[in-house]
């Protein structure tokens, strides 16, 4: 029964989901950050808001226009980064178990080998679909980005006119 604790087998099997976890811990760390930035958006968001509840600033009406839907944005990234990272933390939890599960298996029931590979392929569905997300949080960005320029550019056309 431990004669296959030796056999290389149960440790070359378990190289594959232990990268994986390595890939997924990136992305996490990556996320983290993502979601970091949009707390300080909305932070610097909020601070502009009362600014202008406070009177302190022009372009009183199209400044809160602006600012309602820079906060809805930053309000679906939040949710589609928090969604993403609940995928990318159930994928290593489940890239962790198939290494396991692969050791077990080799050790005590190699009849039952199939576990750790629909354990690591529903490991990598959840990356999949973490990856989806992130790239999908990524046009809310764009967004965001896009028209931060254009509330700027009229800005700055609203401020020429006023000189003029």
């Amino acid at each position: 029964m431990f004669e296959s604790f030796s056999n290389s087998e149960i440790l070359s099997g378990m190289i594959t989901p232990a990268v994986l976890v390595s890939a997924c811990a990136s992305l996490i760390f990556s996320t983290a950050n993502r979601l970091g930035r949009i707390f300080d958006r909305v932070n610097l968001l909020k601070s502009e808001v009362e600014l202008l509840l406070e009177g302190k600033r022009s372009f009183h009406e199209q400044r809160m226009v602006y600012m309602r839907h820079q906060l809805s944005v930053q309000k679906k990234r939040a949710v589609l980064i928090q969604r993403s990272m609940a995928f990318l933390y159930l994928a290593t939890s489940l890239f962790i178990i198939s290494s396991l599960a692969l050791a077990f298996t080799l050790a005590f029931a190699k009849d039952l080998n199939w576990i750790p590979t629909v354990v690591a392929l529903s490991g990598g569905i959840c990356l999949f679909f973490a990856s989806a997300l992130l790239f999908y949080e990524s046009r809310y960005n764009l967004t965001f980005i896009n028209r931060q320029i254009e509330f700027t550019e009229f800005l700055e056309r609203g401020i020429q006119e006023k000189l003029k």
